[in-house]
């Protein structure tokens, strides 16, 4: 009769044997991995293309919306001044002052802190140097 611990040992798989399995399942993992990866990115190009695409009609309709306003504003500001082309120029004025208004508020958006936690930095900053200085021992 065979010793039970021989028998045991017999079924136990080997070091090359494991390695073997964990190179497998490695493998299977990262091509898991990266068929997922691109099924995410590709259902993240599908929504932002689709995003893009509604934000291009908007756009238009936008310009177009705008562009009545305009010629509505002029011909309105034209009857009451008595002069198509008052009205026209006074539209224009207008529609300037307000894009030099949105400009100067968009500018002044843009010189406020950022949001990119400059005192996160700061203080990151001031770790680094404290971890450089040689210590006294």
């Amino acid at each position: 009769m065979a010793n039970p611990s021989l028998r045991a040992a017999e079924q136990e798989p080997g070091l090359a044997d494991l390695v073997r399995r964990l190179s497998d399942d490695s493998r299977r993992l990262v091509g898991d991995e990266v068929r997922l990866a691109r099924l995410e990115v590709g259902e993240g190009m599908h929504s932002a293309t689709r995003g893009a695409l509604w934000l291009g009609v908007a756009f238009g309709a936008a310009v177009v919306a705008l562009t009545a306003i305009t010629v509505l504003l002029s011909v309105l500001l034209g009857r009451l001044l008595g002069n198509l082309w008052a009205g026209t120029l006074l539209t224009g004025a207008l529609e300037l002052l307000a894009g030099w208004l949105l400009l100067r508020r968009g500018l002044a958006l843009y010189r406020e802190p950022s949001y990119t936690l400059e005192e996160t930095r700061t203080e990151l900053a001031r770790t680094a140097r404290w971890v450089k200085r040689p210590t006294a021992t």
